[in-house]
């Protein structure tokens, strides 16, 4: 049988499931997941062995109206990975249904002529009996080539999805080694993992005000790992709430963060965190580029 290999793009409105498909699809944490929207800010590869194929899963920021730098940098960074993709999957939450933004969203997937997919997503938070209107609805909004119908919480429906990526990548040579799980590297996996933190343990605008950066990633020769980074605040009101009362926000944040990275890096992990104002960081192109954004194009 051909080797086959390819790009799969997931893409969608903030909130679809995408990240959570990833990382089930995958069997590992490659992106990280909390209940607000808008979480992902760039595109992240999950490498997915299937039999001989090789499919290169790409998770992609939810796409929204944008506001700063930031916004418009993620919202490129999503279409750049429909673009780039041999197929895009339109992901769409069942319980929303056919949003202005699905819409939207499927409309440019159309005007672009590559190959979709439609996955509705979260079919077990909806009546069954609703499940084939919504789906022929959402199939008149573009010339799906398939459609599925998926749970990425509980699994439902992805060993179809995957066996049909896998029939559908090109042929050609794998482009990973197929033991490998992504390739994020280390240091930006860790300030992901301490933005999720951020994210499940504060609230309203100070987690989207917040960004992540690796100052230091060290192999100690007792085989742990000495991460130090940097949470910087757009708002000077902001750092008070993170570091919390007597440095008790910021030690939380600091231990859950750290028990996740040395589950996920395999080693013992010291992890060292310190919080700084930047004011309108997220207008900054070097702030993007050090957490994995291009600028928005010109």
């Amino acid at each position: 049988m051909a080797s086959r290999c390819g790009f799969a793009a997931i893409i969608g409105a903030p909130n679809a499931g995408k990240s959570t498909l990833l990382n089930r699809l995958t069997g590992a944490k490659l992106s990280i997941v909390t209940p607000k929207a808008q979480t992902t800010r760039f595109r992240v590869l999950g490498i997915l062995p299937r039999g001989e194929a090789q499919i290169l899963l790409v998770d992609t920021p939810g796409i929204f109206q944008p506001r700063r730098r930031l916004d418009r940098a993620m919202v490129a960074a999503a279409w750049t990975g429909a673009q780039d993709a041999d197929l895009a999957l339109l992901l769409v939450d069942a319980k929303a249904g056919a949003t202005d933004a699905v819409r939207g969203i499927a409309e440019r997937l159309a005007a672009a002529g590559r190959p979709i997919w439609l996955v509705l997503n979260k079919i077990d938070l909806l009546p069954r009996e609703r499940l084939l209107p919504l789906t022929a609805t959402l199939a008149a909004l573009a010339p799906f080539a398939q459609t599925f119908m998926v749970s990425a919480a509980n699994g439902d429906g992805l060993d179809e999805l995957a066996d049909a990526l896998a029939a559908a990548m090109p042929e050609g040579p794998h482009l990973y080694p197929d033991d490998d799980l992504t390739d994020l590297p280390d240091r930006l996996l860790a300030a992901e993992i301490v933005r999720e933190q951020i994210f499940r343990q504060t609230h309203e605008e100070v987690p989207y005000g917040a960004t992540v950066e690796t100052e230091s990633f060290q192999e100690k020769p007792d085989g742990s790992v000495r991460i130090e980074a940097t949470i910087y605040v757009a708002r000077e009101g902001h750092k008070g709430i993170l570091v919390g009362a007597r440095g008790a926000r910021i030690r939380e944040i600091g231990a859950k963060a750290r028990a996740e990275l040395t589950a996920l890096l395999e080693r013992p992990v010291h992890l060292f965190l310190n919080v700084k104002h930047r004011e309108n960081w997220d207008e900054e192109r070097a702030r993007l580029r050090a957490i994995g954004l291009d600028d928005e194009p010109a």
